[in-house]
């Protein structure tokens, strides 16, 4: 089956069984690495992605489902030449560590940020609840998120 959406921001036709996961389309076919698999049962929130600008477990999501959506990956908020200011910060603050579960962190995150630009600690605590982190500690994924709300609202117009 031919699916049609739109991912990360171009439009995308992909012919793969409607019911593959998300997932392996994502990987597999389209060579987007990015998203990882972590416990693949849509617990540890490693395989996070937007649909429709909701973080969503790809690991959960069958690939017919996306037909005329929007999917955004961690590939999409920015790439290696010029990180955006999410994925800045989590660098400067330490709230990378071994790179499984931070794009799923840093997709949560975006989420986030696009529905509360200056969330709260509790806020990013509850929207960051859905991923999982064996590596350290969560304090410093969640001043990350404070530091990037804080550079995106000075980075905008006055």
């Amino acid at each position: 089956m031919n699916v049609r959406f739109v991912l990360n921001g171009k439009p995308a036709a992909v012919d793969a069984p409607p019911a593959a996961r998300l997932l392996d389309v994502l990987r597999g076919a389209l060579g987007l690495t990015g998203t990882k698999e972590g416990c693949g049962e849509g617990e540890c929130g490693s395989c996070t992605v937007l649909l429709d600008g909701a973080p969503v477990n790809a690991c959960l999501v069958l690939f017919g489902q996306v037909e005329g959506r929007a999917v955004t990956t961690v590939e999409g908020l920015g790439d290696p030449a010029q990180l955006s200011p999410l994925q800045e910060a989590f660098v400067k603050e330490g709230g990378a560590q071994c790179g499984i579960c931070t794009p799923g962190f840093l997709v949560s995150a975006e989420a986030l940020l696009a529905a509360i630009p200056q969330p709260g600690e509790t806020d990013i605590r509850e929207a960051l609840a859905g991923n999982l982190c064996r590596c350290t500690g969560y304090q410093r994924i969640v001043e990350a998120v404070r530091a990037a709300a804080k550079e995106r609202t000075s980075r905008e117009p006055g």
